[in-house]
């Protein structure tokens, strides 16, 4: 077994090489030259427009009527502009905050006359601190109705009379009284509308009587039972005829002419022609466009339209009609819920206290919305949160990226495995996605082995509101297969998530982002229950995070305008070879850590002292070496905080306490590329020190690549051959350069201040003893290794004992370079 074999991997899906991982050359039509002078990576501070607006203010919760035409949601994009938003946020927020309190206003019951006749002369006005509303918010929250004593002690600590705390509560339930009120009579308003709409239709219905089977007008006289037979038919049939153009009408944004125009005589198959009329405003066909990240050149050009790609399953008769009726049905729903999640913000909405994501008040939610795909399993936790930030793409371009599987997992490699379009419902109008409707399924997934990786099959709908405006939803199909009982088929399920895109005038676009789902927490380990309920591990706040990251890591690599810094003896065509190669060495780390596109066969499970074996027969295709690879992959809390271990780790001074690939010596950087602003999210190839004129690896070099944002930070690298990179260093084909990747994944504990992790927890009770609790992370380390070169050899106890060996020993060498032993 040879570890200088840290090499090959292969690219992920078919085929292999970078055809799947390139991205369309007109990704970025609309970045500006000065949006990407935005983000040199020396600069200490992004200008004011490229700031990154996690804390933006939701939309308006204005209401405007509807567009002729245009769905429930049709203006949502009018309300969405950021000086109107801002202005009525801070209207809002100075009325709910409750941080104008009055005292001697009305009490509790029990208070009253004595609070009456504790104000005399002028009233005396208090404005509340902002550290003072936020506490209070947060104790509000946990207890609505708080006795004398929390008074006196919340009071107390935030040096406030218990009179003014219990006028502030007082206030804040009238509050949420009124604005609970005030939605449920614009509800109560809706149904009296509908209400009255049906009385009238009721009242026409009596004066002009038809027969209830057939809808023909009531007759005293006798008719034939053939033909009565075919009036019942020909009633069923306009039914039917009549759904589907309403549904058909949600997804273009204007009325069907279809009612109107009446079937062409003399054809035998009515459904043919019934399906024909329905659905022909749905066909399209358009410019192809390269699939998968491209980082050929920067792109100034409008994106072409993408082809439409109808399965075997298309739209061309009713022989399945219900089914994808019921589909339709269900998409307009979840896009109606999308975008009133999107809209309101509290009651339904908490933020949550780093400010950069908010938490779903459930019970608000369960009394708003009704369940749009049955009702909840008891062993099941909800998960929902909503988080807002802007980055370097038009809205265009990455709606395209979010309905093509292969280009969405391209961008988030590292949150999903794998994913495929199933069947395509409708291809969108117009020659574009504007009511596209596709059957997908999908692999989520943390880079560690104690979180399993969730499957789910679910619909995408994608639909323009407005100009520049669009919005991209998914919801599971689970309540399709049996109604509002259906039995589950996973271990998850998604609830109406997505994303609203609204294009800004610099180039750039505001995302909001509403992660929904449901899961069984069972088979998750305990260490990972904190991240996942914050958000970091599959929620909004990760989804944005990281989009904003990867957008623009493409906008710098394919600009030609990059200053030279560390890397200008190198090409704008090199920098952009060696991020496609550094960009498929990421993607095939985090295939070995989940165990996911390619087939891993189950060799060592893992557990508190040994790491998770799985391996694969490689067959030598582009880009991975042939024979039998092993991927080892193990998690431990480390009692440091994230930024002080990530630094360590991508530290070539310091290399050498831990990589055997150093040779025990300091490692040099021959070049550098910056993917952003941040300084930790970077290309480097390195050269050890300490490696002889005479050895064997004296050959090689090491490629890495680091990633970081708030949901956590990425070390990837492996062993290059020199020869090799020379050609891609001089822009040349990185395809078929073998590499196996190795790395580090780290992410914040994200428990509680006082406490750590649960002591009988395995490996993780080890280190929680030097900690003491709150300042900590989570490391997992992966290793691909070929210990054969033969596909047919079989693993030997001696390779696997070595693997565990290497494992260990390197997470030796950390802890004691940290002093966390």
């Amino acid at each position: 077994m040879s570890f200088g074999g840290f090499i090959g991997g292969g690219s992920s899906g078919g085929g292999g090489g970078d055809a799947g991982l390139m991205m369309a050359d007109n990704l970025y039509s609309t970045i500006p030259t000065s949006a990407l002078a935005h983000t040199q990576p020396h600069m200490v501070s992004p200008p004011p427009m490229v700031q990154p607006i996690f804390n933006s203010l939701p939309l308006s919760l204005a209401v405007k009527p509807k567009m002729e035409g245009a769905g429930d949601m049709g203006l949502i994009g009018e309300n969405f502009g950021p000086g109107d938003a801002d202005k009525s946020k801070e209207e809002e927020y100075e009325s709910r905050s409750g941080s104008d309190n009055i005292e001697g206003a009305s009490g509790d019951d029990q208070d009253t006359q004595g609070d009456k006749a504790s104000s005399s002369g002028r009233k005396k006005y208090h404005r509340h601190t902002p550290f003072q509303i936020q506490e209070l918010e947060a104790s509000f929250k946990e207890n609505p109705h708080p006795d004398e004593k929390a008074r006196l002690e919340l009071g107390r600590r935030l040096n406030l009379e218990s009179k003014q705390v219990k006028f502030w509560f007082q206030n804040r339930r009238t509050q949420m009284k009124t604005q609970m009120e005030r939605h449920e009579n614009n509800m109560l308003k809706q149904e009296n509308d509908k209400l009255r709409i049906e009385n009238i239709a009721m009242k026409e219905a009596m004066r002009n009587p038809v027969c209830s089977n057939c809808g023909g007008a009531a007759a005293l006289g006798e008719i034939s039972i053939e033909e009565h037979h075919l009036r019942i038919e020909n009633a069923r049939l306009r039914d039917e005829l009549s759904r589907i153009c309403g549904l058909a009408n949600k997804f273009l944004g204007r009325p069907l002419s279809s009612l109107a125009s009446p079937i062409a005589p003399g054809n035998s198959d009515l459904e043919l022609a019934v399906g024909r009329n329905a659905f022909a405003a749905l066909s399209s066909v358009g410019t192809p466009v390269p699939m998968g990240l491209d980082f050929t050149s920067a792109v100034t050009n409008p994106l072409p339209i993408l082809p439409t790609i109808r399965s075997s399953m298309g739209m061309t008769s009713f022989d399945v009609s219900i089914d994808k009726s019921m589909y339709l049905e269900l998409a307009v729903a979840a896009m109606d819920e999308l975008l009133k999640l999107a809209q309101i913000d509290n009651p339904l909405w908490f933020r949550s206290l780093d400010g950069f994501s908010e938490a779903l008040n459930l019970e608000e939610y369960n009394r708003v919305f009704p369940p749009c795909v049955g009702t909840k399993p008891s062993n099941f936790i909800t998960e929902a949160t909503k988080a807002t930030g802007t980055v370097i793409i038009n809205s265009t371009s990455l709606v395209e990226i979010l309905m093509d599987p292969n280009r969405w997992t391209e961008l988030f490699s590292c949150m999903i495995g794998r994913a495929s379009t199933i069947d395509v419902v409708t291809d969108g109008t117009g020659g574009t996605r504007n009511g596209a409707l596709q059957l997908m399924h999908a692999e989520f997934q943390v880079l560690s082995p104690l979180v399993p990786v969730r499957e789910v099959k679910f619909l995408r709908f994608c639909k323009q509101h407005a100009e520049g405006f669009w919005a991209v939803v998914d919801v599971s199909v689970d309540s399709i297969r049996g109604g509002p009982s259906a039995q589950i088929f996973s271990d998850c399920r998604r609830l109406p998530s997505g994303c609203i895109v609204q294009d800004m005038p610099n180039g750039y676009a505001k995302v909001i982002w509403v992660e929904h789902m449901e899961y069984d927490d069972s088979n998750v380990h305990q260490s990972y229950r904190p991240l996942l309920r914050s958000g970091l591990g599959f929620g909004a706040q990760k989804w944005v995070a990281t989009l904003e990251r990867q957008c623009e890591c493409l906008a710098v690599i394919t600009s030609s305008t990059v200053p030279g810094g560390d890397h200008g003896v190198i090409s704008p065509s090199g920098r952009r070879s060696i991020a496609k190669l550094a960009q498929r060495m990421t993607h095939n780390f985090c295939a070995g850590v989940c165990a996911t596109v390619y087939k891993w066969e189950v060799v060592q499970v893992g557990n508190a002292d040994e790491a998770k074996l799985v391996m694969r027969k490689s067959m030598g295709n582009p880009g991975e070496p042939p024979g039998v690879v092993l991927s080892a992959t193990s998690t431990v809390w480390m009692p440091v905080s994230e930024q002080r271990l990530f630094d360590f780790l991508r530290n070539e001074q310091t290399r050498s306490q831990w990589d055997v690939l150093s040779h025990d010596g300091a490692m040099q950087q021959m070049f550098h590329i910056a993917k952003g602003q941040d300084l930790g999210n970077s290309i480097s190839l390195l050269r050890s020190s300490a490696t002889s004129p005479n050895s064997n690896q004296n050959g090689m070099l090491i490629l890495q690549e680091t990633s970081t944002d708030v949901s956590g930070s990425l070390i990837v690298y492996a062993a290059v051959d020199i020869p090799a990179m020379n050609v891609v260093m001089s822009g040349g084909d990185s395809s078929c350069v073998v590499l196996l990747p190795s790395g580090f994944s780290i992410v914040p504990d994200c428990y509680p201040d006082s406490a750590g992790p649960n002591s009988s927890s395995g490996n993780f009770g080890k280190e929680a003893t030097a900690g003491g609790g709150s300042n900590g992370c989570l490391l997992t380390v992966g290793f691909q290794i070929l210990v054969n070169s033969l596909p047919a050899s079989k693993l030997t106890l001696e390779s696997i004992d070595t693997v565990n060996a290497l494992i260990g020993r390197t997470l030796q060498g950390i802890r004691s370079a940290l002093e966390c032993s």
